[in-house]
Order: C-alpha cells, then sequence, then structure tokens
C-alpha cells in the first residue's frame, strides 16, 4: 500500500506534485544519497521526488518543508479508489482545509456505495444505512463528513478554512466507519468461519428453533 511520505521512505506520495513517486534522499552538505541507517549529527535530513524534482526538508523525523499537518493512515481494508482519495485530501490539508474536506467527502460517497447503497446521494446513503441498523456513532460520524464536506463546496455556517481541526477530525471519522463497517466485519466473519463444522450447525439449530411460548 502507498503512503503518505515518512522520513527516509523510498516511495510514497510527494507533498508538492501529490503523485507517488520515488524519493531520494541525501545529505545537503555532501549531496550524496542516504540510506535508510544514515545518521548525522544535525538530525536534518532531505530528500528529492523524482517526478518534480521538488525538495523536502526533515528534522529528525518530522517534515518542516513544506508544511503539512499529520493525518493518520487509511484504513487498509478500504477500496483502492477511496484510499487514493483520502491521501490526496492528506497532501491538500495544509494548504486548504476546503479542499480535504471536500475530497473526505467523495471518501464517504464512495464508502456508501461500497457498503452497497447507491452511492448518488450521500444523505439517503445513510438514511438506507440507519434503516438496516447503523450504529448511532457511525451515523454521526458520516453526517459530520457529509455536513462539512457539503459546507466545503457550498457556502454554509461551517468553514473547514476556519477550523482544521474539524478537517483533521474527518480523516479519523472514515478510519472509523471502515474500522467497523469493513474491518471487524471481515475478521469476525473469518474467525467464524474457522469454527469447527459440528459448533456452527448447533449455532444454526439453536437459531431456528420456536421460541416457547
Amino acid at each position: 500500500m502507498e503512503t503518505i511520505l515518512e522520513l527516509r521512505k523510498k516511495r510514497a506520495l510527494c507533498p508538492h506534485c501529490q503523485t507517488i513517486a520515488h524519493h531520494r534522499w541525501y545529505n545537503r552538505v555532501s549531496g550524496s544519497e542516504i540510506g535508510s541507517n544514515y545518521v548525522n549529527s544535525l538530525a536534518v535530513y532531505f530528500s528529492a521526488c523524482s517526478h518534480c524534482d521538488k525538495n523536502t526538508i526533515w528534522h529528525e523525523n518530522v517534515l518542516i518543508y513544506p508544511e503539512m499537518i499529520s493525518v493518520p493512515q487509511p484504513n487498509i481494508d478500504l477500496p483502492e479508489g477511496i484510499k487514493s482519495d483520502y491521501l490526496e485530501a492528506a497532501s491538500v490539508l495544509s494548504r486548504s482545509p476546503k479542499a480535504s474536506a471536500a475530497l473526505l467527502r467523495l471518501c464517504l460517497q464512495k464508502l456508501c456505495k461500497h457498503l452497497g447503497e447507491k452511492g448518488e446521494n450521500i444523505n439517503t446513503d445513510i438514511k438506507s444505512l440507519v434503516q438496516k441498523g447503523l450504529p448511532v456513532a457511525i451515523q454521526k460520524a458520516m453526517d459530520s463528513i457529509r455536513v462539512i464536506g457539503n459546507n466545503a463546496v457550498h457556502p454554509g455556517e461551517i468553514d473547514p478554512n476556519e477550523n482544521k481541526d474539524n478537517a483533521v477530525q474527518l480523516f479519523k471519522f472514515i478510519n472509523i466507519i471502515a474500522q467497523a463497517m469493513i474491518t471487524q466485519p471481515k475478521e469476525i466473519e473469518a474467525l467464524y468461519a474457522s469454527l469447527p463444522a459440528g459448533a456452527k450447525e448447533a449455532v444454526e439449530r439453536r437459531d431456528q428453533e420456536k421460541p416457547n411460548l
């Protein structure tokens, strides 16, 4: 899985050009490329993107140029198309929380479709999921992304550019939704499938029994 650029990571999303590319790490003084085990006394490192040739500057393991706001990595079980939008949203967050929120709204729309909804109207999709038993906490996370994302696209009461913390929270919410709706069911199903056949048959007989009146 491709990820957001990290210290001495060879291939990742460039914070300048938003392209997944190879990154060359080097010592600014000597100009020579360095390996993953290289350590210098100033703990200052530089990289150059093979796509746009622009530099990043790091102190220890913190990116200091260009400015980026740290967000969690996308849930590993998110479909690749949603991961791509998530990473793009992360790459523009420091410059435009509004653009980031709009992209995360798109992530939610695609996620609703992945969960079996039409993916045409997020509000309608959430209503349908609620009718199917969507937990209240997940509904609130979805509606938070929907409302803040809508305000990023259309003028409203909430401006993500005025509160970057709101935009950062949306990344966490996407992962919370994916964990609850994709990862947990997958893990539960995998473990249940590994149970002995006799045990599963007993469960089926139990659930088919008519209640005593």
